[in-house]
């Protein structure tokens, strides 16, 4: 009796555990879709991460399919049905540890909105009555939306804060009924959707889609409006530079940061030396274009009314926005 060696040819000469394999990348893909499909139906109380939610469905898999062992016999092995039952096991089983995980580890909450007005405006915390209505001219005044669109940049640029739209300078919560009445409909849904349309215009698509909203309601309400609530805007830091852009998206772009309590431009020297420390990644650039910057930068250091061409490559993420010098005021409603 002979042992036969490795034979290599077109057919496998271990079919049986090639298909186990194929099985097993089968149930990982079944359990991520499992998992995917969870968070989605409990995104409001959901703590577990993807990857656990996957782990956990894989676990309900296989215990699924040990309950399948007693239904069906060995000829139904792998069945569409035998699967089945073991995915809707397996979901079952990733619902509950969900459910529990979200029990004992629950996601933090965010401290009511009329506490955080208490506390007053920071570099982290900034109060505006009103997010595109002009409450000194009594009508709709574009320079509040940008003021609120730089607001944001400035904090994405910055260390991220927070901003309260509908709470007035000595914190009390007036709420947003003149913004709303400026709305096809006066709700919190239509204002947010519209705040982000401005922030996708003004900011770009990526940039606004990362603020948080949440509404509560006005505890000092203005008169002849219906709907008063305040808006909280939750801004985190961005990985990359947000630059402001004019109105519809036009003009030339301008990086703005948080100085303490104000939001400020900075002028083109500030804007380079920022970007290349903060987000140093954003900024590959060769020895020559260095010393090119560093030239133009001299001749431009007086009077900059726009970046120039090379300053403008090294700041932006795809050769395509700038930054606009200015005089570092901080900013005005």
């Amino acid at each position: 009796m002979t042992a036969e060696g490795p034979r290599f040819g077109a057919t496998p000469q271990n079919p049986d555990l090639l298909r186990w394999i194929g099985i097993q990348v089968l149930l990982l893909v079944i359990a991520w879709v499992i998992g995917m499909v969870v968070r989605r139906l409990l995104a409001s109380r959901m703590t577990m991460s993807t990857a656990s939610a996957t782990l956990t469905g894989l676990g309900g898999l296989w215990g699924g399919l040990l309950v399948a062992g007693w239904i069906f016999s060995s000829s139904d092995m792998w069945r569409p049905a035998m699967i089945g039952v073991a995915a809707a096991v397996a979901l079952v089983v990733v619902v509950i540890v969900s459910l529990i995980v979200a029990y004992l580890h629950p996601r933090p909450g965010l401290e009511p909105i009329a506490e955080v007005a208490k506390r007053g405006e920071s570099d982290s915390l900034e109060f505006k009555s009103s997010a595109r209505w002009n409450m000194r001219a009594g009508k709709r005044d574009d320079a509040m939306e940008t003021v609120i669109a730089k607001t944001v940049a400035a904090f994405m640029n910055s260390g991220g804060g927070t901003l309260l739209i509908g709470v007035d300078d000595d914190g009390r919560l007036i709420g947003l009924g003149p913004d709303y009445a400026t709305l096809k409909t006066p709700d919190a849904d239509r204002f947010e959707l519209w705040i982000r349309d401005l922030w996708g215009q003004r900011l770009g698509t990526n940039a606004a889609a990362l603020p948080l909203l949440d509404f509560a309601e006005a505890s000092d309400p203005q008169e002849g409006y219906e709907r008063q609530e305040v808006c909280r805007v939750t801004i985190p830091p961005s990985t990359r530079p947000v630059y402001l852009k004019g109105p519809k998206g036009k003009g030339e772009a301008e990086l703005w940061v948080r100085v303490g309590n104000s939001t400020r431009r900075l002028e083109v020297a500030d804007a380079v030396q920022y970007v290349a420390t903060r987000w140093p990644e954003s900024v590959r650039v060769s020895p020559l274009t260095r010393i090119r910057l560093f030239l133009t930068m001299s001749r431009h250091r007086d009077t900059p009314t726009r970046l120039p061409r090379v300053v403008e490559r090294v700041l932006t993420e795809r050769a395509k926005h700038g930054a606009s010098g200015a005089d570092g005021a901080p900013e005005g409603e």
